[in-house]
């Protein structure tokens, strides 16, 4: 995702860290040694998480829609 402002949306999806590898290698290390199931409340928790701390129902709305397609 690299459109920042796709279809006149406020969702922020360029890239915005400044090592998106070590970005990609944390989430992947927080799952290692974890059963499926681990795994999926890990997954759930952090998007609960992340969604509060952006704290706009719109922005997240929008990221849902994005995210189902």
């Amino acid at each position: 995702m690299t459109n920042d402002n796709h279809a006149g949306g406020r969702l922020r999806t360029e890239i915005r860290f400044a090592d998106p590898d070590l970005a990609y290698r944390m989430i992947v290390e927080a799952h290692r040694g974890l059963t499926e199931e681990e795994s999926k409340a890990l997954n759930a928790k952090l998007a609960l998480l992340l969604a509060n701390h952006i704290g706009d129902d719109l922005i997240l709305a929008e990221a849902i829609a994005i995210a189902k397609r």
